[in-house]
């Protein structure tokens, strides 16, 4: 049976709906989220106008054609505004943007870690998926890869694994081909869906999603879950660091830093209402651990059953 959907948020989250269901309230709360990063960015040391103009200046058609798909089609969920983006995650601007703003979102994670703290949640995740899972990898799916970010560090961790990248963007998919060529990294690039990616059956013995559930809604995340069964073999792994609506950080989050939150990430009511062991269980993986990484994220891992 499947569990129904819980999209019913708290008093505070429903006074921002409100806010953001004003056309002109809401490009205000993006535009202050937007500047608000760049400029913890730059005060950090993260070069971010500086980086963006560096990628402008080259020249994105070659890479963008080896690895989009033309056929594909986009889900509805994805083509809306993203991360203060218009459209999402289908331009330049955001796949540029993407290395730097992740550095500035994840700055204030742990106090004075600034810089560093992007590398050190990615540290502390692989930390937990070492722990949990006891034979090394030998093929790996990163889904919503974006730039490859979370790829080339699974790459780091696992220099033996065969690695795929998927993502739905083409702009991220080429901005990580670059990258990999830079590093030497022969990682597979796949520019699908994750719902229906088009893999082969029992392909992978682990499947990563780094910070992707929480840019759902809670069918699609379901559908994932499902196809990532799929394509996972007997005894493989399921990891999915993301964000914990059980952390009291968000909880006790100013409504004015919530308005600023919501306007970038439209599913994150769904995200937050998401029963997420019980949609892995039904996906037919093993009942899942959940493992704080750090004062704001959590780790899930479960074990394909059977």
């Amino acid at each position: 049976m499947t569990a129904a959907v819980h999209t019913a948020p708290g008093l505070a989250s429903r006074l921002v709906n409100g806010i953001l269901a004003i056309k002109p309230l809401a490009n205000l709360a993006k535009h202050q989220a937007r500047q608000m990063m760049i400029k913890r960015a730059e005060k950090i040391g993260v070069p971010w106008t500086q980086e963006v103009e560096t990628l402008q200046a080259r020249d994105w058609k070659t890479y963008l054609a080896q690895v989009q798909n033309p056929q594909l089609s986009y889900p509805d969920y994805y083509l809306t505004s993203f991360h203060a983006y218009e459209t999402g995650n289908l331009n330049w601007q955001a796949a540029f943007e993407v290395e730097s703003a992740a550095h500035a979102v994840h700055a204030k994670i742990w106090q004075g870690a600034e810089a560093q703290g992007d590398p050190m949640l990615r540290q502390s995740y692989h930390n937990i998926l070492k722990s949990q899972i006891p034979n090394e990898p030998q093929d790996i799916l990163d889904v919503g890869c974006s730039v490859g970010l979370s790829t080339f560090a699974l790459e780091a961790v696992y220099p033996h694994a065969q690695i795929t990248g998927l993502d739905l963007s083409a702009y991220f998919l080429a901005v990580a081909h670059y990258r990999a060529q830079q590093r030497q990294s022969k990682i597979n690039w796949v520019h699908a869906q994750a719902e229906s990616s088009g893999l082969p059956d029992n392909s992978f013995d682990l499947v990563s999603i780094f910070l992707m559930c929480h840019e759902l809604p809670q069918l699609a995340t379901r559908q994932i879950f499902a196809e990532m069964r799929r394509v996972l073999r007997p005894g493989g792994y399921l990891a999915i660091m993301d964000m914990n609506p059980k952390s009291e950080i968000y909880k006790k989050m100013p409504a004015y830093i919530l308005t600023l939150l919501k306007s970038t990430e439209p599913y994150l009511d769904e995200y937050f209402t998401l029963d997420i062991e019980q949609a892995i269980v039904e996906a037919g993986f093993q009942a899942p651990t959940i493992s704080s990484n750090s004062p704001r994220h959590r780790t899930v891992i479960a074990q394909v059953s059977g």
